[in-house]
């Protein structure tokens, strides 16, 4: 079988016999399904595989609230709706972004800004759910956020650091849903300092003996009715356990980072938010998700869209330029958005209101081809004139860039087979 693999794959031999992992990968789930002895799920399984090995990972810059995209992304500064926000330009030429990202400007090479969302959602609680599962809430079905799904997919179940972390508190953001709680994020109230209730009050083997007692105590209980809950509760404090033994600990600490790493980022909780997701990434953490709100601007839209905008855009740079100095920008795709817009009309307190119907989401990262501006709005600002794209069209371009099946099927709680994304399309000019 090696010797016809590798005559109709090309895969590498190395100095011990054994053929070369990355090219085994590449090469087996075409050979397996032009032999018919390999099927599609069996073929994603070892892509899945490959992508963990590769580092391939998300980071999350959930803006929480809806921030203007005028304020943002789209300013509008000949036409009364732009208010007081002026435009300036960035490293691509032709590409114009609002005053307040200054330093996001420059590195507009690696962004791709898509101006044309679109949704029917203007509620907080509802369309933050959306935006973090592709789904509405309903009362029958819990959906796994974007972050619970990545985490499944190509998460190392057998990794000591939690596949899915969250830093700040998201308000709507989703959980593992009908995955079940091994998918939950771990959740930091913000960077800095290690996290809670992960320092050993007693020896190692101590705890070790403690572990195990508590899982004969368990046995009765999971013979008898509890088989499942006890399963999860078991699985849970497996992983908090190899946690707070694990080596990798340290990773958590921004402090071991240079002072003037740590000044690219800005010392605010969100920039230093950015840097914890760099470090974890790093180290194998599949997906960060960092928030920074409150973007829900009624009143004051201009001071406090500009103060929130100090943190983005030191933060947001950072994190951009640090991964691309690193040679990790191309397997870290990172995703910039909030649950909607702002209304282009201002109101009399001064602020913008909800408004889901033309809205900013920005790529970077991830195989995404930078310097572009995708979708456009009319000369006001409220309605999509070009590209519109749907929240599940931007799911599916997510996992597209990930390498995620988007058809994938997961078996819901009330037994019915879920897909990760239920319709859309992959918006392919991000990649082309």
């Amino acid at each position: 079988m090696n010797a016809s693999l590798h005559r109709q794959s090309n895969v590498t031999v190395n100095r011990q016999g054994r053929v070369v992992r990355r090219d085994f990968l590449r090469a087996i789930p075409l050979a397996g399904l032009a032999a018919g002895t390999l099927n599609w799920s069996d073929a994603m399984t070892v892509g899945a595989e490959d992508l963990r090995q590769q580092g391939t990972a998300c980071i999350l810059l959930w803006m929480q609230g809806g921030p203007s995209q005028f304020e943002t992304f789209s300013p509008k500064p000949n036409h009364e709706n732009g208010g007081e926000t002026r435009a300036i330009p960035t490293s691509v030429s032709g590409i114009h972004i609002a005053e307040n990202l200054p330093e996001i400007a420059t590195k507009m090479d690696d962004l791709c800004l898509i101006r044309s969302m679109n949704s029917r959602e203007g509620s907080h609680p509802r369309a933050s759910y959306l935006m973090h599962t592709g789904y509405l809430p309903t009362a029958s079905v819990k959906y796994p956020s974007i972050g619970s799904h990545v985490a499944h997919q190509i998460g190392d179940v057998d990794a000591e650091l939690p596949s899915f972390v969250r830093i700040g508190r998201a308000r709507g953001g989703s959980n593992g849903g009908f995955l079940g709680v091994g998918y939950d994020p771990f959740v930091m109230a913000q960077a800095g300092r290690m996290p809670e209730n992960t320092t050993l009050t007693t020896t190692e083997d101590r705890h070790e003996r403690r572990v195990h007692l508590m899982d004969r105590l368990e046995t009765s209980y999971r013979t008898k009715e509890g088989q499942a809950e006890v399963r999860e509760h078991h699985e849970l404090y497996q992983k908090a356990s190899r946690l707070v033994l694990s080596p990798n600990m340290n990773s958590f600490d921004i402090n071991q980072e240079p002072i003037e790493v740590r000044e690219m980022y800005g010392q605010t909780s969100f920039g230093q938010g950015c840097l914890l997701a760099r470090r974890l990434v790093e180290t194998g953490v599949t997906f960060v998700e960092v928030a920074l709100g409150n973007w829900d601007t009624h009143q004051d839209n201009f001071e406090r869209s500009a103060q929130l905008c100090e943190q983005l855009d030191r933060g947001y740079a950072g994190l951009i330029q640090d991964l691309k100095d690193r040679g990790m920008l191309d397997k870290t795709l990172v995703v910039w958005m909030g649950e909607f817009g702002r209304t282009p009309r201002i109101n009399p307190r001064g602020g913008r209101d909800h408004f889901p119907r033309a809205f900013n989401v920005a790529l970077a990262g991830g195989g995404v081809r930078g310097g572009q501006v995708i979708g456009e709005t009319d000369a006001a600002g409220e309605s999509v004139t070009a590209r519109n794209v749907q929240v599940t069209d931007l799911f599916r371009t997510i996992f597209h860039g990930l390498n995620i099946d988007p058809d994938h099927e997961n078996m819901s709680g009330i037994g019915r087979p879920i897909k990760i994304v239920d319709g859309g399309e992959t918006v392919q000019e991000v990649f082309s």
